[in-house]
């Protein structure tokens, strides 16, 4: 097995000498294989000659500066959790800022075999003991990372402690002006009735992952939590608006209209949403009375979101998204508007 041509956004023969040289648990000759792309970090599979599996993770091609912070950002938050060994993720291994390598810092981490969920089809052979077995472990594990003890963990100036919800409003309503793509009265509107009502933090803030959810962990054999991947978006903030965030993925079989297009939850072995928020209110202690401004605010948030994909796509650029007409896109963000505007008006 020799070292292959380059796979996209890596120079393998610079990557390959580098690994030699620092990563000491492998043995070369390598072979690369690109598992996720889009718009956030490149995700890559490294099998060494013993057949020894890693994750190598880098900023998305033509990165900016900022971005390529996001990757010394996700190795700081994994690496403190590793060595703390209190939130299971990979074993992080050796981190690269040369950018003469592969024209982007990166780093490497211990490859974790198991489930990733990503559609209803991925946990068609799932027991229902075994669909709640995953459930349990996937609430704990953001109950881990929610209750942490940040300054044990050095990770207490990660970000600012306060008034994540309100720099939330402020960072999204000014990316959708900034995007200009089409007149979106009802993100204004939201946005002044959610800044109007945001409840008093009543939790100590926690590490807020920011796309918590199955597609963002592995389960192992026995369907319970084995890592959590895919740290870029964490920050210092509010748990609660972190779990609501992550509880809009969990769609019920039922649902008339969901954020993914075929969530793995709607199996039908998993137990429905309303059973998830209670074990998670049951599990922290947490007063849970506002968790409907959270949900609220986070199809506003989401719409935003997908109004910023919606411009990028009438700018030519596609961010790994080329599935449909861009109106759909549009349709899209106004139904989620719609539905912000629904949970808003019943807050009153």
């Amino acid at each position: 097995m020799g070292d292959q041509a380059d796979v996209r956004g890596l120079d393998t023969a610079n990557v390959s000498r580098w690994l030699r040289e620092h990563l000491h648990t492998a043995t070369g000759p390598f072979e690369f294989s690109l598992i996720a792309a889009g718009g956030s970090n490149l995700t890559y599979r490294v099998v060494d000659s013993t057949g020894a599996a890693y994750a190598l993770r880098r900023p998305p091609e033509g990165t900016t500066l900022a971005t390529a912070h996001d990757v010394d950002r996700e190795w700081r938050i994994m690496s403190a959790l590793d060595a703390a060994s209190v939130v299971p993720v990979p074993p992080c291994l050796v981190r690269c800022d040369d950018v003469e390598v592969t024209g982007a810092p990166f780093y490497v981490m211990a490859f974790v075999d198991g489930t990733i969920l990503r559609t209803s089809a991925d946990a068609s052979s799932f027991t229902t003991a075994e669909a709640t077995n995953a459930t349990e472990s996937l609430v704990a594990g953001q109950v881990a990372f929610h209750t942490l003890d940040l300054e044990g963990v050095g990770l207490a100036d990660l970000g600012r402690h306060d008034a994540y919800v309100e720099r939330q409003l402020k960072r999204w309503k000014t990316q959708v002006e900034r995007a200009d793509a089409r007149p979106v009265p009802l993100v204004h509107e939201l946005h002044a009735k959610l800044s109007a009502r945001v409840p008093p933090e009543q939790v100590q803030p926690g590490l807020a992952h920011g796309d918590y959810r199955f597609d963002n962990v592995v389960l192992a054999a026995d369907r319970s939590l084995a890592a959590i991947l895919d740290w870029e978006l964490c920050t210092t903030g509010n748990p609660l608006a972190d779990f609501a965030w992550s509880m809009q993925y969990w769609a019920d079989p039922d649902d008339e209209f969901t954020w993914l297009a075929d969530a793995p939850t709607q199996a039908g072995v998993f137990p429905r949403q309303a059973a998830v928020i209670s074990q998670y209110g049951s599990t922290t202690g947490f007063d849970l009375s506002d968790y409907p401004y959270y949900e609220a605010f986070s199809w506003w948030k989401h719409a935003c979101i997908v109004e910023g994909v919606y411009a990028r796509r009438l700018r030519g650029s596609t961010g790994g998204m080329t599935q449909g007409p861009i109106s759909d896109i549009a349709d899209r963000v106004d139904t989620m508007l719609e539905r912000a505007h629904s949970l808003v008006e019943a807050l009153d």
